[in-house]
């Protein structure tokens, strides 16, 4: 378990670490960069840096933190990356099951694996199941989240590449937008964001607006129109 920056959660948990890239939001994954950082750095279980790779010494650890957390699922893969067998998966789902105090949210750009095994987890409440939308052209993933059993349903519109205003929404309990940050980050226009606010608004979804990104993205911050829009799910 490690304490994160990430601004809308506390802790992250990697189970797995390594991946490949999947669509267009993968381009300048922080996690690769990071993954190569920690092997230069002998840390244990970055190895094999970016490939993908079991840590099975680290499937229990939420076990053994006794403190309620939020805790975010694999910041460094993806739980349904199609090379990770499904008893393994299995095995998360069940320390997230015995961990009932944690808050687990658990992100895929891989629907469509969760969508062949999602009958097969137990859905608890603690349970929250998102995927990750860049653009107009991974829409689509949204609806193999909404055919789960999970208890809040969410969306990632980070990095967001592009206007997503043809996203039906309904169903959804919380979304996060965020801007792609670091070297070669690719622009957020504003209209594009205020586009998905507007619509969670009408729907009333928790928004959560995580920043501008850019190269500099403490500079750039994460104010909208003058405020932080910081919301979580009613039921958390």
């Amino acid at each position: 378990m490690t304490k994160t920056k990430i601004e809308w959660t506390e802790s992250s948990w990697n189970p797995v670490t390594g991946c490949d890239k999947v669509s267009d939001g993968c381009l300048n994954c922080y996690a690769e960069k990071m993954a190569f950082r920690l092997k230069a750095m002998g840390t244990k279980g970055y190895e094999n840096g970016f490939k993908l790779t079991l840590q099975y010494h680290q499937l229990e650890k939420p076990l053994k933190l006794k403190k309620p957390q939020m805790i975010f699922v694999n910041s460094m893969s993806d739980i349904f990356h199609k090379d990770i067998p499904d008893d393994y998966i299995f095995k998360i789902f069940e320390t997230m099951n015995k961990a009932y105090w944690h808050t687990f949210q658990v992100l895929t750009k891989r629907p469509e694996r969760l969508e062949l095994l999602k009958d097969k987890i137990k859905w608890t409440e603690n349970i929250w199941m998102g995927t990750t939308i860049e653009s107009n052209k991974y829409i689509d993933r949204i609806k193999y989240i909404k055919n789960t059993n999970a208890k809040i349903k969410f969306i990632s519109f980070e990095p967001l590449l592009s206007s997503v205003k043809e996203v039906n929404l309904n169903g959804i309990d919380w979304v996060i937008v965020g801007g792609e940050s670091g070297s070669g980050a690719r622009i957020i226009k504003k209209e594009w964001v205020l586009e998905i606010k507007e619509m969670c608004e009408k729907l009333n979804i928790a928004f959560f607006f995580k920043q501008w990104g850019g190269t500099n993205k403490k500079k750039n911050g994460r104010l909208l129109d003058g405020r932080v829009y910081d919301e979580m799910p009613f039921f958390y």
